[in-house]
């Protein structure tokens, strides 16, 4: 695996123009070609019958991401390939985070990669204390953010996570996702204007693209 230094990959207000909508792309195809490996290797189960996702699609093919990203240097070559791609597209943040617990290791790597601030986006508000939704850094206006997912079908808690950032005052100028797993999502986020990264999609690992549960022909019928 790359030991590439990244700690300046990212700068906070540097004042580079970013894009509203547009799908970024990685800049290094060593690393790519790395995560690809790791996660097909330690995280991708191909199932004798399909099962159901957290989005309500079926799928036979599963993937472990929690598994696959357990050691660091895994977890840190994936946070490479975001911070690349982000960083080529010219955007600065100053904080990345999303929702839990999905977003939450990729949230601590980039900031350990980067060297910005970490945040975690609650479910449900805390019933204590702050009742606060969102833990880590604090975000408000003037604040640029980079939205973070482990892995993305339709985005659905990804976009709530983004609901719940920009209350803040807080402006989200990309989200980034380990492994894209269909085509919807990029279509939402680019409804909601901010750029769209996926470091692998669903045709880097050689599987089918899973269709959400509401278009024709998925397969998928009411959640239970």
């Amino acid at each position: 695996m790359s030991n590439l230094d990244m700690s300046n990959a990212v700068v906070s207000n540097s004042g580079a123009a970013s894009p509203t909508v547009s799908e970024l792309t990685a800049s290094n195809p060593k690393l790519i070609a790395d995560l690809t490996a790791v996660i097909a290797g330690r995280g991708l189960l191909r199932l004798q019958e399909p099962v159901r996702l957290a989005s309500g699609a079926m799928s036979q093919d599963f993937i472990d991401i929690k598994r696959a990203l357990c050691e660091w240097e895994a977890l840190r070559l994936a946070c490479q390939v975001i911070a690349e791609g982000v960083e080529a597209a010219g955007i600065s943040f100053d904080a990345a985070g999303g929702m839990t617990m999905g977003a939450d290791p990729l949230a601590v790597g980039i900031a350990a990669v980067c060297g910005s601030g970490w945040f975690s986006v609650r479910k449900t508000p805390k019933a204590r204390g702050t009742n606060k939704l969102i833990e880590g850094t604090p975000l408000g206006v003037g604040q640029r953010v980079l939205l973070l997912e482990d892995t993305t079908t339709t985005g659905g808690s990804a976009l709530r996570a983004l609901e719940v950032v920009r209350k803040t005052g807080a402006e989200v100028v990309a989200f980034a996702t380990v492994v894209n797993r269909g085509d919807s999502a990029q279509r939402s986020f680019s409804e909601a204007g901010v750029a769209f990264f996926a470091a692998l999609t669903y045709e880097h690992l050689g599987i089918d693209p899973v269709v959400p549960p509401d278009v024709p022909g998925s397969g998928a019928g009411p959640l239970a």
